[in-house]
């Protein structure tokens, strides 16, 4: 066994600048990425006449400075620096008000949330603000870049699966088929269309966020949504607000960091990469939809010398055993998603991958292999990965008051190794965390590769999630996109045959 320390990767900026974190990176030298010469980003905003109003505050302030976090002394936090104003940090001016701007009445959403059958209640929820922003888009030239989604704290509550219902007193009744005869209707059918139409309801998820992401992506309409609680007087509420609350500049440092990724321009890469090469992120999820019975496999592939990103969903089918309490593809539907790999890889850049490494939760079988490997060109080095968090096992410096530094590694042997992604960071003077860290276990399941390079690797991974501004994250980017975005795949049926998108339509 062999004790090292990876260097902390470098990220790149503006002017082929380097520096290892993301707020600094933004602050000194800009995005890597401008938005093709607009002077200013435009942005609709969709919500309550309350949540309007508050988008056109919360834009307002966010072209503003707002002061960071200090500690119970009164010093700044190293890590959750100041906010410096949206055209100072990116170079582009943002609107005091949406330049498209549609105003939900704030008692529809509620009736609609509020339906007693929750997948219709969710359901309507999501059509009132998806209909609108398709009419907008058939009867206006003029397109925003984003759509601000204004969410009232009511859908918070009750669109999410496994919440408790509104009062019954509250409730508005709803008069669809009830789940059971809608199972039979979907398996064998009806004579009457709105029975079809109705039981279709219960194919959709309980989930209003994932399920309005995924309702829009056949529209390719990029969205962040957002809670009006978020956007209201952080001084008032947050002694009220039962949810944990990020101080205001942090919010903006995320809020604004995403925002940008979504107008098609990415504000950092990871610097210094070696070219032609591609990781893809594998999980799966449950079709819990009672017409179907299986998973799904969802990938994020992510080109690691551009940045880049592209989603897809895999087959439906029984992929999990209870024998082995794992998920493995047939081996025709693994060369059924490694083709589509291949060919968003070619698509970008004209030529297959020198090294195309696979992410995923469990070991790659020899028929899932077989299927990887028929549909990786000769000249396409494949390499499995296997990662999971590692629950058992701890590192304690007992001469040191800090944690074991980020990027820390033990190499077991040449195969596998313990990566600690989290960790005392010396650039934050801090560890950003609350118990002793983890680390992931890393193994090279199939096939030959480096460990060194695929711990390296593995560590740039953490670092360029846009959906958020940290200064890394704790899994690597393939995993934690294939796992939020396969969510959003599976909130509806109409993702089965979804086109290979970038990550900013999901995010």
């Amino acid at each position: 066994m062999e004790a090292i320390h990876i260097p902390e990767p470098l990220l790149e900026f503006a002017h082929g600048q380097t520096l290892e974190a993301p707020k600094d990176g933004l602050f000194l030298f800009g995005p890597i990425e401008d938005t093709d010469g607009k002077k200013q980003i435009r942005l609709g905003i969709i919500g309550s006449e309350t949540g309007i109003t508050l988008g056109r505050s919360w834009l307002k302030k966010l072209q503003t400075p707002i002061e960071g976090k200090v500690d119970r002394d009164g010093a700044p936090v190293q890590w959750a620096p100041a906010w410096p104003g949206f055209e100072t940090c990116f170079g582009v001016a943002l609107p005091d008000k949406g330049s498209s701007e549609i105003q939900i009445d704030a008692a529809k959403i509620d009736a609609a949330i509020k339906r007693s059958n929750r997948a219709d209640a969710v359901r309507t929820t999501v059509m009132l603000f998806a209909e609108a922003i398709r009419t907008h888009r058939q009867n206006e030239e003029r397109q925003p870049d984003v759509w601000l989604v204004i969410v009232p704290d009511v859908v918070f509550k009750y669109g999410r699966p496994k919440v408790a219902p509104p009062p019954k007193s509250e409730q508005v009744q709803s008069h669809i088929v009830k789940l059971k005869d809608a199972r039979r209707f979907l398996m064998e059918g009806d004579l009457f269309p709105e029975t079809m139409k109705e039981s279709d309801i219960y194919l959709f998820s309980n989930n209003f966020h994932n399920q309005l992401k995924a309702e829009l992506l056949a529209d390719k309409v990029p969205l962040q949504l957002v809670l009006e609680s978020t956007l209201h007087d952080r001084s008032v509420l947050i002694n009220t607000r039962r949810r944990g609350l990020q101080d205001e500049a942090t919010v903006a440092w995320n809020f604004a960091t995403t925002l940008y990724f979504k107008t098609d321009a990415k504000p950092w890469a990871l610097a210094n990469v070696r070219p032609g090469v591609c990781y893809v992120g594998l999980v799966f999820k449950n079709d819990d939809s009672p017409a179907t019975n299986g998973e799904a496999c969802c990938a994020a592939q992510m080109f690691l010398n551009s940045g880049d990103g592209l989603v897809f969903r895999g087959a439906l089918g029984p992929w999990y055993s209870d024998k082995s309490r794992e998920y493995h593809l047939s081996e025709t539907a693994a060369a059924e998603l490694m083709t589509s790999v291949i060919d968003g890889y070619k698509l970008k850049h004209d030529v297959a991958p020198k090294e195309l490494f696979i992410h995923g939760r469990h070991r790659f079988n020899d028929a899932e292999w077989a299927g990887f490997m028929r549909s990786v060109p000769p000249e396409t080095n494949l390499v499995g990965v296997r990662i999971k968090q590692q629950d058992d096992m701890r590192l304690f410096r007992p001469s040191s008051s800090t944690p074991v530094l980020r990027g820390t590694a033990v190499l077991i042997n040449s195969r596998n190794a313990l990566l600690w992604t989290r960790g005392y960071v010396p650039r934050l003077s801090a560890y950003q965390g609350f118990e002793t860290p983890k680390p992931l276990t890393i193994e090279i399941s199939q096939g030959t590769g480096d460990l060194k390079q695929v711990l390296a690797d593995i560590l740039g991974l953490t670092k360029i999630n846009y959906n958020s501004c940290d200064f890394a994250a704790g899994v690597p980017v393939t995993l934690n996109f294939a796992d939020k975005i396969g969510d959003i795949l599976m909130a509806s049926p109409q993702t089965i045959k979804a086109p290979p998108l970038p990550f900013r339509y999901y995010i």
